[in-house]
């Protein structure tokens, strides 16, 4: 029996041992391409599998990421705004079913049917103040208190009714800290930090104010390696402040699940798939049909992802510090790893150089859904893209018909029709595929 047991952790531990390597070399891929710099934690019952950082917390000093970086967070602050909500519902402050006219005075009339329940899970039809046209180019460099936040959209007319549909909603989450710090008596800063981060050791968890001088914190950066522009911080406010590290994240996670912050009752609400699979602050999913719930962030100089899988005791936490799609990516192909699928690093890609006769005829107009159109041209010997609404991008070719962006995380193939003329494209992005006809000609 005891031969027998030893060569069982024998097979555990090499089994752990590949696939840190493999993630690893996964991980690695993306940053070979230019398309991540952040931070990586993969944890079994709590202890790391994967834990490491790649590129440069700060490319100006060549300050290198670490696992005790810290990180904007973006929308991940929701799950500790929600907890932070079912918490004061403990202790008999509030009610979820409460209207939001009983903590906001300011409220609208046509808010009267909107609950605390509905602003949780965005299905309160209130719109989004950073859905207003032009909001991050005019508007995202001006402080502004949460009651100022909430104005900017509080008279325009519910998009829905509310508990009809949900929409992603940042301005009833601005909402919920308002209701936190009406009925604490406290700063949303400073009732989380005293009610979640201390309880539970998290001394790397915070509110990213911009004054602040906080210790190893990150800076931000764009798809292309720029600096990511200015953001108040007093904007995202409840919806999407706090900075921490993935150490913190593992330690939050674990704790959420197991009761420790809130009741297992409350825990339960907050993973009820309500519409969208979207609960109170986090996104029900499965992943080689094993049940996750998580959540994802995303804001200027940064994107972010937590995964918990707890029926298999795991936790990948990965932080960027370069917007784009990596986070996300990583996120759910580390957990499919380690259930079991054979994730393989990205290919590698080569430019190779085509005759402008070959480039010429790929150009032209697909439309990849109605109204949404992707424009293909040559410029000298390079091929340029634009799609509706967006900037112009340049495209490398890796083989005939077969093109890829070292910009952004993207791949183009042109598919020929029998008679050798190009009839569509099909672009990959994000880990999906989407068609395009060709249109115009």
């Amino acid at each position: 029996m005891r031969i027998l047991l030893s060569l069982w952790l024998s097979a555990a531990l090499l089994s752990a041992q590949d696939f840190t390597a493999k993630a690893g070399a996964y991980v690695d891929s993306w940053v070979r391409d230019g398309h991540f710099s952040g931070t990586v934690l993969v944890a079994k019952d709590g202890k790391p599998l994967l834990r490491k950082g790649w590129g440069m917390a700060n490319r100006e000093w060549n300050i290198p990421n670490a696992p005790d970086t810290r990180f904007r967070l973006g929308s991940i602050t929701k799950q500790f705004t929600a907890a932070a909500i079912l918490k004061l519902a403990e202790e008999g402050k509030l009610s979820l079913q409460d209207p939001v006219g009983k903590y906001y005075t300011d409220a609208p009339a046509t808010w009267e049917k909107i609950t605390i329940h509905h602003l949780l899970n965005h299905t309160s039809g209130i719109v989004s103040y950073t859905g207003l046209p032009g909001f991050f180019q005019k508007e995202s460099m001006i402080a502004r208190k949460p009651a100022e936040i909430v104005k900017l959209t509080q008279d325009k007319p519910l998009e829905f009714e509310p508990g009809s549909k949900m929409k992603y909603n940042n301005s009833g989450y601005i909402l919920l800290g308002c209701v936190i710090e009406k009925v604490s008596g406290m700063a949303y800063d400073e009732y989380l930090k005293k009610s979640l981060f201390e309880p539970l050791g998290l001394k790397d968890t915070g509110y990213d104010w911009n004054q602040a001088i906080i210790a190893r914190r990150a800076s931000g950066y764009l798809p292309d390696g720029k600096n990511a522009p200015y953001l108040d911080m007093s904007l995202p406010y409840a919806a999407g402040s706090l900075y921490s590290t993935v150490d913190d994240l593992a330690v939050w996670a674990a704790a959420l699940e197991s009761g420790k912050v809130v009741s297992k009752e409350n825990y339960a609400k907050m993973t009820t798939p309500y519409l969208n699979n979207y609960g109170y602050g986090l996104v029900m999913e499965k992943i080689e049909n094993h049940d996750v719930v998580g959540h994802g962030g995303g804001i200027n100089g940064f994107n972010t992802s937590l995964i918990r899988a707890g029926g298999d005791g795991l936790t990948v936490a990965v932080l960027a510090n370069q917007n784009g799609p990596a986070a996300d990516r990583i996120g759910k192909d580390l957990v499919a790893l380690y259930l079991g699928k054979d994730v393989k690093p990205r290919p590698v890609l080569t430019e190779v150089k085509l005759p402008a006769a070959k480039l010429d005829s790929v150009a032209g107009q697909y439309e990849l859904r109605p109204g949404f159109v992707l424009k293909v041209w040559r410029e000298g010997e390079q091929l340029m893209t634009q799609a509706t609404g967006q900037g112009k991008l340049a495209i490398q070719a890796s083989a005939d018909d077969q093109f890829f962006s070292t910009r952004v995380d993207a791949r183009i193939t042109f598919q020929r029709g029998p008679d050798g003329k190009v009839t569509q494209l099909t672009l990959h992005q994000g880990g999906r595929e989407m068609v395009g006809k060709r249109i115009g000609d």
